[in-house]
């Protein structure tokens, strides 16, 4: 019998409904901060340069405790790793909304680091306590962070209207005191994390693996131009001459956008020998994206919709290499924890480069441009990680 089955009705539910407020707070309290860098950076005086460090700061987070995420758990227990994640996040939100600049980065670091924990270790909870339904539930809170980020970028801008931008930041509280709230009655729960959840990086075969780097760049480089545009592009519209609300609602529709492939992706994926086609498309719609929001700004809409597509396809297809390129459930730790560390290091330096490279050229194209060629270089090792190979050894 398994856990799920074993578990009464009420505690059933008040997991599945707790699993969903987690996945609510892992990008929302994150992204939210687009729409409303124009009035942060109007109010505290800040460069394009120090506004992109805001966007930067999370990645980092991710990068430097991904890895170590495993380790927490394994002391603590997934439930109290996850209540502190979550405890974090809520800490994060009130510090960020305070009055010192140093505390707008420091609140934004530590929600990272709670996003950081959350995302590598509620994978791990489904796998555990689901073991039959994986790939129904991992859609479906991927669905949930997808709106809920929606949702929170297409209000950001009225509450900061209404408000003020502290206010308008505060009001994400409201995400990880819910959550909280259900989650507490896990906390007599002390169970270990699944074997397959990432662990700390270390060398070996499979850091010396071709096939492991292509796949590690694959998501570094799909993640890389995904936190660019989701830091800067309600202000590249905005600069374009869009309204900032309606900026701040497009940024809300990429963002919805990419829960679509997790709905459609696994089907498609099953009829397919490899993955090749499936990772060259997916990149390919996000470099079209790229050159849309460059060249014809006013169809917006049509490139949020694509780039969407394109990165959340990317997203769940490096995930999904990661299962599918290795041979049993410690290799795919060790490139997990591999493709998390490098991947979102790389991540990190997208969104603070394309500000530099704005400050330095006054404008958006060439920024835009280099992101593109980034895409067509992650087609390139999405066709290479999309072979149906595997990684030799154990």
């Amino acid at each position: 019998m398994t856990t799920s089955t074993a578990r009464p009705l009420g505690r059933h539910l008040a997991l599945l409904t707790g699993i969903m407020l987690i996945a609510a707070n892992l990008r929302a309290p994150f992204t939210a901060l687009a729409p409303l860098l124009g009035p942060i950076r109007a109010d505290d005086g800040l460069s394009t340069l120090a506004v992109g460090a805001l966007t930067t700061l999370p990645l980092l987070a991710f990068a430097l405790l991904s890895p170590f995420s495993a380790a927490f758990a394994r002391r603590y227990g997934l439930e109290r790793a996850l209540f502190g994640a979550l405890s974090a996040i809520a800490l994060g939100i009130l510090l960020r909304s305070t009055d010192a600049v140093w505390c707008l980065y420091a609140g934004t670091a530590i929600i990272g680091m709670g996003i950081a924990v959350g995302n590598v270790l509620l994978p791990s909870l489904v796998k555990r306590d689901f073991p039959q339904h994986v790939a129904t539930l991992t859609g479906a809170y991927a669905l949930i962070m997808g709106m809920a980020a929606a949702v929170g970028s297409a209000v950001a801008i009225p509450l900061g209207q209404a408000l003020g931008w502290r206010h308008a930041l505060l009001a994400f509280l409201v995400l990880p005191l819910a959550a909280l709230a259900v989650w507490i009655a896990q906390l007599a729960r002390h169970a270990r994390p699944a074997s397959g959840t990432a662990t700390t990086p270390h060398g070996g075969k499979v850091w010396h693996a071709a096939l492991a780097w292509q796949i590690t760049l694959f998501l570094g480089l799909n993640s890389t131009i995904y936190y660019v545009v989701i830091g800067w592009l309600p202000t590249i519209l905005v600069d374009a001459g869009m309204p900032a609300t309606q900026a701040g609602s497009l940024h809300g529709v990429l963002q919805l956008a990419t829960a679509v492939p997790g709905l459609l992706l696994g089907p498609i994926l099953r009829k397919m020998g490899d993955q090749r086609l499936a990772a060259t498309t997916a990149c390919g719609l996000s470099a079209i994206a790229l050159l849309g929001f460059w060249w014809l700004p006013r169809y917006a809409v049509v490139w949020s919709v694509l780039f969407g597509i394109g990165t959340g396809a990317g997203i769940i297809l490096g995930l999904a290499f990661i299962g599918l390129r290795t041979r049993s459930a410690t290799q795919a730790a060790s490139l997990s924890g591999m493709s998390q560390c490098v991947g979102y290091l790389l991540a990190s330096t997208g969104p603070i480069a394309m500000g530099a490279l704005h400050d330095a050229l006054g404008g958006w194209p060439v920024p835009l441009l280099v992101c593109t060629v980034l895409a067509l270089a992650a087609a390139v090792m999405g066709w290479l990680a999309g072979r149906n190979v595997q990684l030799d050894g154990g």
